[in-house]
């Protein structure tokens, strides 16, 4: 865990601390709270900023048996969950919670002593101690990472006005809502009312629906909204004519039961129709695929849908996803997408149809999203990187995004700069790339910062952190 984690060689090491180590961080796709951002929260404890809210924690400690009062219960107190997470660190090793954790309590905190049982006393001592100053709020420490874009995961019909009072706050980092449209695919009888309810009318046809969908949209649109986001952990896709989505919507607002098929068919109307406002407002469209988030009944009820015990499901039925991709580029309408797989089997599958759909001058219109979940680790991330150079080109990757509702959690650039310079040092040593600072220099600032500022940013936008980074 020294200054050489991960740096094998030293062109590895020269690329990471000349090019990738003083980068700022676009954080394109996570769940931070854009509230505690707005309100600049001060955490009134170690376990409320590290530990409550880390599924990846809490999936860790129940391996490891951790009672599950101590992960997700609310009769106990910070010190005794905090206390059941550091008799879980030392049995993380080989896991990259042991890194990621090493990472934070030293990038943050100053603390280089490892988390165990023995050592916890005093570490939460000596964290809790500093989570009163001023540079320890919710906006301190993106200040401290040097985060100059954050993507939070907002719904359809979640209250923007912390983005709006954010926009307002003259902040330096620019934190864009980005919508997490599942509720738009699922068409609950409940949400639709509620849509209807917020657009002010009630929703009784496919075209009110849609009306009422735009108008949240442009309100997304006029933050700053930049991306979309749907879970589809088993896309099925079948073409759907407009008179029979319109038909079929009728009938689910009527409350009549639909067969699998024709619920397939209607959803795909609606994510044809999604798809077509992303492709036409110039947002990124992020699809997540590959999730069996159905697994404990017992530990959803007891932690909720986020608790951690998802797994990974099967592989994608990419004939669906082309044909999806396909529908939109014939309507003109195909937007900048970002493909992410929970299971490694896609990788060679989705890394290919990055060359599958192209644009006229834009490059990496379709993206292999970075290694997601339960494949962030060092292995996952080098199977990924290997994979997209090999089926792609590594050249236009946006690089990495955190995916956690964890401030903390930003190090995980640092990890992910780490093994990417780790990897491009190996290659050059093996003679597989040029054994070149020069050459391999602007790979690296493209796949760590530079891609994913410009993608998300656009070119030409410059930050007050972007400017201090220069000068220094």
């Amino acid at each position: 865990m020294d200054k050489d984690l991960l740096l094998g060689t030293p062109l590895a090491r020269r690329l990471y601390r000349e090019v990738a180590e003083g980068l700022p961080i676009v954080d394109y796709h996570n769940h931070l709270s854009a509230a505690d951002l707005a309100m600049d929260r001060a955490f009134p404890d170690v376990t409320e900023l590290w530990v409550a809210h880390d599924p990846y924690k809490h999936r860790a400690m129940r391996i490891a048996g951790v009672p599950e009062a101590l992960v997700s219960g609310a009769a106990v107190s910070p010190r005794e969950r905090f206390e059941g997470w550091a008799a879980t660190v030392p049995k993380t090793l080989g896991n990259p919670l042991y890194h990621w954790t090493a990472l934070e309590l030293e990038r943050v905190f100053g603390i280089s002593e490892p988390l165990t049982p023995a050592s916890a006393g005093r570490i939460w001592e000596a964290v809790n101690a500093q989570l009163g100053e001023p540079e320890f709020t919710a906006r301190g420490l993106l200040r401290r990472f040097n985060v100059v874009c954050a993507c939070t995961s907002d719904g359809l019909l979640d209250d923007l006005s912390a983005h709006r009072a954010l926009a307002a706050s003259g902040f330096s980092a620019r934190v864009l809502p980005s919508l997490r449209g599942d509720d738009a695919v699922a068409l609950d009888p409940a949400w639709l009312a509620r849509l209807g309810a917020t657009a002010g009318e009630e929703i009784r046809s496919f075209d009110a629906y849609r009306d009422a969908v735009c108008r949240r949209l442009d309100a997304f649109n006029v933050l700053g909204c930049r991306l979309a986001d749907h879970a589809l952990d088993a896309l099925a896709y079948q073409s759907c004519p407009e008179a029979e989505a319109e038909a079929l919507f009728r009938r689910r607002l009527a409350g009549a039961a639909l067969s699998a098929e024709e619920l397939v068919r209607l959803r795909s109307a609606v994510l044809r129709f999604l798809g077509s406002e992303y492709g036409r407002r110039g947002w990124i469209m992020q699809l997540h695929l590959g999730a069996q988030r159905q697994t404990s009944s017992r530990l959803r009820r007891l932690a909720g849908p986020a608790g951690g015990y998802a797994g990974v499901g099967r592989a994608c039925d990419v004939a669906s996803l082309c044909a999806f991709l396909d529908e939109l580029e014939d309507r003109g309408r195909l937007p900048r997408t970002v493909l992410y797989t929970l299971n490694p089997a896609d990788n060679s599958v989705l890394a290919t149809l990055t060359g599958s759909y192209a644009e006229d001058g834009v490059a990496g219109k379709i993206q292999f999203g970075p290694a997601w979940w339960y494949n962030d680790h060092a292995f996952g991330i080098r199977q990924h990187l290997e994979a997209l150079a090999n089926y792609g080109l590594l050249q236009t990757f946006i690089g990495m995004t955190t995916d956690s509702r964890s401030l903390l959690s930003l190090v995980r650039h640092e990890y992910f700069r780490r093994l990417l310079c780790g990897l491009l040092g190996e290659w050059a040593e093996r003679g597989l790339l040029p054994d070149s600072f020069d050459v391999l220099a602007p790979l690296v600032q493209a796949v760590a910062y530079g891609n994913a500022r410009e993608t998300v940013l656009g070119q030409g936008v410059a930050t007050e952190s972007e400017d201090v980074a220069k000068r220094r």
